[in-house]
């Protein structure tokens, strides 16, 4: 079925006579077919967003509906791929158009000649349901990919052999309870915007460890939760969220770049294939799925980016995975979601926005969680959502940054004066927040006992205890306070240089196991105990500050994981040595 084009805006198109066309189907536009969706109906009228330049395009031009909704192609060949916001393969676009994405070329996101190897694990006879796995394909040495029988599908496995296939070509034949059948392929198809079905959704209550200490210790995120990391610009937001793609205990990551600067998505193209993972010792990039959608990519596209990475993620998920899923960032998106509702007419919110933006961000985050997965064998996934926003002027009360905050669990409120301070990650203890430290306090309990927690609370409490008295400290100088008040800021200012700043550049200090983290926060603990202890005895003050033992704990973190235990016994027999003696003195004197 065609219609006619009688209106073009930018990436906005409206056609008529497409009477029998339904929202959210694909359409090819005007000669050089180009791909768009299909936003609202009015009659026969469609209003289109089309994900290409549309420039050249007039009144006249041919429009033909596909039937089908906006999806993605999902199987074998997704991991170590970059795709395009709608799922366009762009090292095959380059190989055949060259350096520039050229108009209307359709290459389909699998690879259709690449041959794999599938295992059958079902057998010719056995009943299955949507969601159980017929057999598996190593698609890299990382990650065992699951063949599934896609969702509302069942009946009896009729055929099913283990060989090498095409992702076309048919590994097994269901026949249904009407006695139909259906040829299974290595691929499913799946509508962006409609969220894959599971069987059960819990609440998440293991921590992700993403080996930045500020994060793991006073800001945890949980294995299917949501994040936000607001911050002006050069805060170090596009930093975090590499430091969270290369060293989070998930399986597979999905990193969106959805209208962020083409260097900084180069960056990851350049950095992730020469990163070794460190559970497995393999590069990085053959549990990662890219989608570059950048600033000079077209912007309708750059909304369908979020829904084809948050749909790649639960196809992973549905297998068994852990999923990170990072979206830098979701500020762009809602500027192009902004620009299409300006297009169409349609009344603007506040700052412009659509009123519906808040509903279309929780659509997003909504869809992270951890569930048990469709299927016989107890599988349990989960998706976690983490999304960058980029406030203007850092100022997080705009509708994105406040719409954001109402739907996440955790906020990392990123701070340009610690940034400018070289202080990364540049996150502000005192404006950040985790809501799932509570979930959370079984696990730790069961891996650190409870002084995991208590030690936590008293950094936390340490850190607001400092930003009282830098206060005082500003009106009065240091010196007039008293030598426990001192002790205080000392303190603080260990746990922010020598526990919470961390050096990427360094291998020993880009990443903290949930021991070492341990280690190093108790051990500046227990030198604010043990010094505030001999305090009334008379002990010198600053003689505590300059004790052999302080030095070491600042060191600590560059010590490698298996030597941290005994580097901390070494430190505090030290320390403790130390102090007594600048007590004895105190005393004497």
């Amino acid at each position: 079925m065609s219609g006619i084009v009688t209106k073009v805006s930018g990436p906005l198109v409206v056609a008529e006579g497409l009477a029998d066309a339904n929202v959210s189907d694909v359409v090819r536009v005007g000669s050089q077919r180009l791909i768009g969706e299909i936003l609202n109906m009015t009659g026969d009228s469609a209003s289109i967003q089309v994900y290409e330049e549309t420039s050249g395009l007039g009144p006249g031009a041919e429009v033909e509906t596909t039937g089908m909704p906006m999806s993605v192609e999902l199987g074998p060949g997704m991991l170590e791929n970059i795709y395009d916001g709608i799922q366009r393969p762009l090292p095959e676009i380059r190989a055949l158009a060259g350096e520039t994405i050229t108009r209307g070329v359709q290459v389909p996101a699998l690879n259709r000649t690449r041959v794999w190897h599938f295992d059958a694990v079902a057998q010719v006879g056995e009943h299955v349901a949507g969601g159980d796995v017929i057999g598996t394909v190593q698609e890299t040495s990382a990650i065992l990919h699951k063949i599934m029988v896609p969702p509302g599908m069942s009946g009896t496995i009729r055929s099913i052999e283990s060989g090498d296939y095409t992702v076309e070509q048919t590994v097994a034949v269901l026949e249904d309870y009407k006695g139909e059948t259906h040829e299974l392929s290595l691929i499913q198809r799946w509508p962006v915007r409609v969220p894959r079905p599971y069987a059960a959704k819990h609440t998440p209550n293991r921590p992700m460890n993403s080996g930045q200490r500020v994060i793991d210790t006073l800001f945890p995120i949980a294995k299917g939760g949501t994040a936000a990391v607001p911050g002006p610009f050069g805060s170090g937001k596009t930093v975090v969220q590499h430091q969270l793609a290369k060293w989070s205990d998930v399986d597979i990551v999905v990193y969106i770049g959805c209208g962020e600067r083409g260097n900084e998505m180069t960056d990851v193209l350049m950095e992730f294939p020469e990163l070794t993972d460190p559970r497995n010792g393999e590069p990085l990039m053959k549990r990662t799925v890219l989608i570059a959608n950048t600033s000079d990519m077209p912007v309708a596209a750059r909304e369908a980016s979020i829904y084809t990475g948050i749909t790649i993620a639960e196809y992973f998920r549905d297998m068994g995975y852990d999923v990170a899923v990072l979206a830098d960032s979701t500020s762009r998106w809602a500027e192009a979601l902004r620009e299409m509702s300006g297009r169409l007419e349609e009344m603007p919110g506040e700052e412009g926005y659509p009123a519906y933006l808040a509903s279309r961000l929780a659509q997003f985050y909504e869809r992270a969680g951890v569930v048990d997965c469709l299927g016989s064998d107890n599988r349990r996934g989960s998706v976690t959502a983490i999304g960058a926003v980029s406030p203007p002027g850092g100022d997080t009360s705009e509708p994105v940054s406040q719409a954001t905050m109402r739907i996440v669990k955790v906020f990392w409120g990123l701070d340009s004066s610690l940034a400018y301070a070289r202080h990364f990650p540049a996150i502000n203890w005192l404006t950040s927040y985790s809501l799932y430290v509570d979930n959370f306090r079984a696990w730790y309990n069961e891996n650190f006992g409870d002084k995991f927690m208590l030690n936590r609370d008293k950094a936390m409490h340490i850190l607001q205890e400092e930003a009282e008295l830098q206060e005082i400290v500003r009106l009065v100088g240091q010196d007039s306070l008293s030598p426990a008040d001192r002790l205080t800021l000392e303190t603080a200012k260990m746990i922010r240089e020598d526990f919470l700043q961390q050096n990427a550049f360094v291998d020993e200090d880009a990443y903290s196991s949930y021991q070492k983290q341990f280690r190093l926060l108790d051990m500046v603990l227990r030198y604010d105990e043990v010094c505030r202890a001999v305090l009334p005895q008379g002990a010198d003050v600053n003689a505590l500050f300059n004790i052999p033992a302080r030095e070491r704990i600042g060191r600590a973190k560059m010590v490698l994981p298996e030597e941290v235990d005994k580097t901390y016994d070494d430190i505090i027999e030290e320390m403790k040595k130390e102090v007594a003696e600048i007590a004895e003195r105190g005393e004497e004197e």
